[in-house]
This record gives C-alpha cells, structure tokens and sequence, in this order.
C-alpha cells in the first residue's frame, strides 16, 4: 500500500511535525472532550492558549469555562484555526479531519504534540491489539523497583502532556491506542508491539489499515528498536513494518527468560510474554539493572493485577468469578482460556460489534479438552455463537461449547453461574465463571468499569440466591 493511502482510497493527511510549544501565539482548535480532550484543554490553558472548542455530543454546553460548539457551527469555526488538536477518537481517516486539512488547518493529536518535544531517549512507547496495558503496568513496577521514577501515561493513566502529570520523572513508558499512533510524527527509539489482531475497524477501515497504522509508531523519525511478540504470526508478516531494528520476544530468551517472572505471581503464557517485552523495553531504555535476574526477581514484587484484567472478585458456592471486562478483543479473550486451563468454563462474551472476525475465539473454544458454556450477549455475541457452533461441529475435540444466547449480563451471569456450579466445587478443577466479553463494551454499558461493576452485581445476586436456598 503507498505510502498515505487507505484501503478507502482516500489520502491520510500528514501529520504535523508540531510539538506543544509550537501552539503558542496561534489559534488553536481543540475538538473533542473525552478523557484526554480535557488534558488538551488543561494543557492549552497552562499556555495561556484560549482554544475554540468543539465536541459532536457535548456533555455541557460549558466545558472549562469555554463555550462548546458542536455540528455544522463546530465544524465551521474549526476550519478557521491554524491547528487543530483533536481527541484519539475522531478518525485521522473521516471526513471531518479531510474537511479540516482542505481548509488550511493542521491536524494533530496530544501525544504527537508531546513527543516532538520530549526527551525521547527516556520515552517508550506500548501498542499492540491486546497486552499493551498489563506489559505498560509491568515495565512501570520493574522500573519503580529498581527505584526509577515512572510515569506510567497514556490509556492506562494520565496524558504525559497533562499538566497534572508532571515533568519531574526519569522515564515515561506511554500506553499508545492505534488512534493516537496515526498522529505520532516522531517516535520514541523503542517502541514495543505486544499483539496483532484485526481491530477497530470502523475507525480505520480495514485490517490491512489498521495493521498500518498501528505499527507506524516504529518507523517515524526517531524510531531505532521495536520490541515485538515473536509468537504473533501476524506481526510476523508484518515485520516490513516494524521499522529499522527489530527485537523478537518469546519464552524461554535466555536473556529476557527466567525465574524471576515468577516473582510476579501472573497466570498464562500471554502474562509471561508481556513480562519479557517489558524487560526487553528497560534494557532498550538503557537500564542496565534490567539485565540482572536478581535485581529484577526483587524489583517484581508486590506487582499488582490490572483492575478488570483477568481478576477473580470473588468464590460462590466453589465458583470462581473472574473479571476480565478490558477484554475487548478476540486476543485477550483466548488468552484468558488458555489462563484457566482445563477448568470448566462458563464464558460471558459479546458487546459493540466492530464487524471483526471471531473465529480465532470459536477455534479456542471447540478445542478445549474442559466443559464450557458460552453466554452471548448483544450485538456481538450473535456473531460469536454462530462462529462458535460452526468451529464446534468441524472440531475433533471430545468436548463441545454449549452457546446459550441471553439478552442481558445478569440474566447470562445467572444462568452461567449454574452451569459452573453444577461441574465442582472449589477444587483446582472447579467452574469458573468469567466475564472475558471479546467486544467493547459500548451499547449497553457506559465503559468497561461499569460493565465490571454490573458482573460484580450479578455475582452478589448469585450469593442472595444460594443464601436463600440455604446452600
């Protein structure tokens, strides 16, 4: 594919080698108000920057003491800027950033703006379709251990450009979505890439563009070493674009592999995978304790799961409830199975449907040695059941997926709960009831917090009920 062209065949406008400091004295458009639109705007303010602020479905119609436009009105007064600032979410594809690059107007992102003016040589940057969060999380505890300070930003934590972040760190490991890599002009020299799976779709408008956009972190200007997932096949053939030096990350690297992942106490091969990108990352960073297996077995202690990240929030009658609603993807769906091993599984999965191909999940299913019950959900889950029946009845294993199809979470939770309880108590082998969607959340819960927090609900309703029963 040329160089700034998408499968829509439309050009991808360029991306604007501006830094923060370069916003002050122009006018400056700031669209979009979500989580990191409202750093923009802080960050703006701390400049003495008063933006025109712009955002489709405006909470208030003040943000920040600002007047927010919205619409035709919004999209008009945007196209009178000099550069626009524009929130992850906003497609670099869509016609609103094509209508604001005709008028004149650079288009950047937050992250692209801090790292043309960061000291970069203490900058990593994480993407990759599933991992990237829990390996940001792993290199950020690694570093505090070996008592660096770590500013652990991006998705998973503040914007490093915040001004509520501060400047006052050694290094800077960054969560980077592939949204925001589409307006990154200058990478850090490590970038690292955990995953690879179609994704986002809507928002890209093809596998092929998404694969492109997200790895095209590792070959903008300053870009010297990717870190990649060596048992991902499709970043293998990808590797053309994984920029000038590549490092292959796989289990037993008699450099990155060693006991000291067990100090970290994380189930599954994946959790293991993450552990050595995120020592490959210190030791590309230059930190030279990274290189020890006795420093870094110490510096793993006291790690912390991610919340909604494969964790078990409680046991009910010898079942096992495990939270991993920031499953958002086939990826980290078939990794959380392959983390429970050959337990019975009652698997709650569906959501926002993206229009991406379940068969990875239906596969993964249809091939457990273990009994497992799958809880569809809307709008996704329809897809997944279908994928599921079609792989269970071309499978060899012995073991069939039983799909059940439910219109709500509680209803599925509560059903799924049933099904796990009656196949063991809390022996190693017991049921297991886990909340791993494959899908976004949007459509019927606000994020995947509250659809954790309405598992969480269902799992206390499951409790009243064996109560009630007396059991």
């Amino acid at each position: 594919m040329a160089a700034g062209a998408t499968s829509r065949g439309a050009k991808v406008p360029d991306r604007p080698s501006l830094g923060w400091s370069d916003l002050e004295g122009a006018r400056v458009g700031l669209f979009g108000l979500r989580m990191e639109g409202a750093a923009n705007l802080r960050r703006l303010r701390r400049m003495g920057v008063v933006p025109v602020v712009v955002d489709d479905r405006p909470a208030s119609p003040v943000f920040g003491g600002l007047r927010v436009l919205s619409g035709d009105a919004g999209l008009d007064a945007l196209t009178t800027c000099e550069v626009v600032v524009k929130s992850p979410g906003i497609s670099r594809h869509g016609p609103q950033v094509a209508a604001l690059v005709d008028a004149g107007a650079a288009v950047a992102g937050g992250l692209g703006l801090w790292l043309q003016d960061a000291d970069r040589g203490r900058v990593a940057c994480v993407t990759g379709t599933k991992g990237k969060s829990t390996t940001v999380a792993l290199a950020g505890h690694l570093l505090g251990g070996l008592g660096r300070r770590c500013l652990v930003a991006g998705n998973i934590g503040l914007p490093p450009w915040d001004p509520d972040a501060g400047d006052d760190w050694d290094f800077w490991i960054v969560e980077t979505s592939s949204f925001q890599a589409t307006d990154v002009a200058s990478s850090p020299p490590v970038v690292a890439v955990t995953s690879l799976a179609p994704d986002h779709l809507d928002w890209h408008g093809s596998v092929e563009a998404y694969y492109a956009d997200k790895l095209s972190l590792c070959s903008q200007p300053g870009a010297a070493l990717t870190v990649a997932d060596a048992s991902s096949e499709p970043l293998r053939a990808h590797a053309q674009l994984l920029g000038p030096s590549v490092r292959w990350v796989e289990e037993g690297d008699p450099d990155l592999d060693g006991t000291w992942v067990d100090a970290l106490g994380l189930p599954g091969r994946s959790y293991h995978r993450d552990a050595l990108v995120a020592r490959a990352c210190l030791v590309g960073l230059g930190v030279g304790e990274a290189s020890d297996d006795a420093r870094l077995a110490a510096a793993a202690e006291g790690f912390t799961p991610l919340e909604h990240r494969l964790r078990p929030i409680g046991t009910v009658a010898g079942v096992e409830f495990v939270d991993d609603s920031l499953s958002t993807n086939v990826l980290p769906a078939v990794a959380a199975l392959e983390a429970l091993g050959d337990r019975p599984v009652a698997l709650l999965v569906g959501g926002q449907d993206r229009g991406i191909d379940y068969r990875l999940l239906a596969e993964a299913l249809a091939s457990r040695r273990a009994e497992t019950f799958v809880a569809t959900l809307p709008v996704a889950g329809a897809r997944i059941g279908e994928a599921v029946r079609a792989a269970a009845e071309q499978g060899e294993a012995e073991v069939k997926a039983e799909v059940v199809d439910f219109g709500d979470l509680t209803d599925a939770t509560l059903a799924a709960f049933a099904w796990a309880r009656a196949r063991g108590g809390a022996s190693a082998d017991g049921g297991v009831v886990l909340l791993s969607p494959a899908a976004p959340s949007f459509g019927q819960f606000r994020d995947y917090r509250q659809r954790a927090d309405a598992f969480a609900a269902a799992m206390r309703r499951c409790a009243d009920a064996v109560r009630l029963d007396g059991g």
